[in-house]
């Protein structure tokens, strides 16, 4: 025993960093290697489009994009499938509500950083009624009450900073997504005081559980979408890359339709974000 145990400890640990540095330089080698190639400088139509669409790493997205599908086809839809059956349009609704009211702090903040001081009384005064009268959130008395829910995000936020949002990308799992709303999903994730407080008092099944229940409820949320969107298109990437970035501008904007006045705060910002050209959500994150 005691020659197995000093032959053991005479072996080099594994290289847990030396195994992932590999791993990141084959990630870049494929991802590289998946460059969709710039049209040619003499055909300026095809380079409108090319820089339009804002897409340079579409093969690699498109292999993302199968393998989501994937994971989707055989875990994600039959699990919110089953959720649909069983669970009644009121109490869909309810955990959906629930979700919204926990995101409430997430919000203030990015309203706040916005200069969006009205809209973030709004969201106060719809945590404080829905968190009571509603009953923790499952009933949107807020709503009810002329406090109509809204959602702000630190993707949104950059934008309203003219932070560029970079080219446009599929994140697996999570799917699409561009650096800069990245960024604003971690940014999101850190500064969420439930995340701090289940991370700090050993109850990180918390956040584990949320996370998996918000993402069946946006599934369940894009479900009629998603349907029709893939069944009527000819090709489902492209559909869900346009209906995305559309959908980005949108909530940038503020639902403000392009050359209304935006919305009071940081207008110039705003203003100059939302014409830089299509942006990007087809999640409910």
């Amino acid at each position: 025993m005691d020659g197995l145990s000093k032959g053991l400890k005479a072996k080099k640990p594994i290289q847990i960093k030396s195994i992932f540095k590999r791993i990141a330089v084959l990630m870049v080698v494929a991802f590289m290697a998946a460059c969709a190639s710039a049209p040619p400088a003499d055909d300026p139509e095809s380079v409108a489009e090319f820089k339009q669409i804002n897409d340079p790493i579409e093969p690699f997205n498109r292999a993302i994009f199968g393998f989501n599908q994937g994971v989707d086809k055989a875990v994600i839809k039959p699990i919110t499938g089953v959720y649909r059956t069983i669970a009644p349009d009121p109490v869909r609704r309810g955990v959906h509500n629930f979700l919204g009211n926990l995101r409430a702090p997430v919000i203030l903040f990015n309203d706040i950083m916005q200069g969006e001081m009205e809209r973030a009384g709004t969201t106060i005064m719809r945590f404080l009624i829905n968190s009571t009268v509603g009953i923790l959130g499952f009933r949107d008395q807020a709503a009810e009450w002329g406090y109509a829910p809204h959602r702000e995000d630190f993707g949104q936020t950059l934008a309203v900073w003219s932070v560029p949002e970079g080219p446009y990308v599929m994140l697996p799992v999570l799917g699409p997504s561009n650096p800069r709303d990245a960024v604003g999903i971690v940014v999101d994730f850190l500064i969420d005081p439930l995340n701090w407080w289940a991370s700090n008092t050993d109850r990180e099944y918390i956040t584990y559980t949320r996370t998996a229940v918000s993402g069946i409820d946006t599934r369940d949320q894009l479900w009629d979408v998603l349907e029709d969107l893939e069944r009527s298109s000819i090709d489902y990437y492209a559909a869900i890359r346009s209906l995305y970035r559309q959908r980005r501008a949108d909530e940038i904007r503020n639902g403000a339709t392009p050359g209304e006045p935006p919305a009071p705060g940081f207008t110039g910002s705003v203003k100059t974000a939302a014409q830089t050209g299509p942006l990007t959500d087809l999640s409910a994150r």
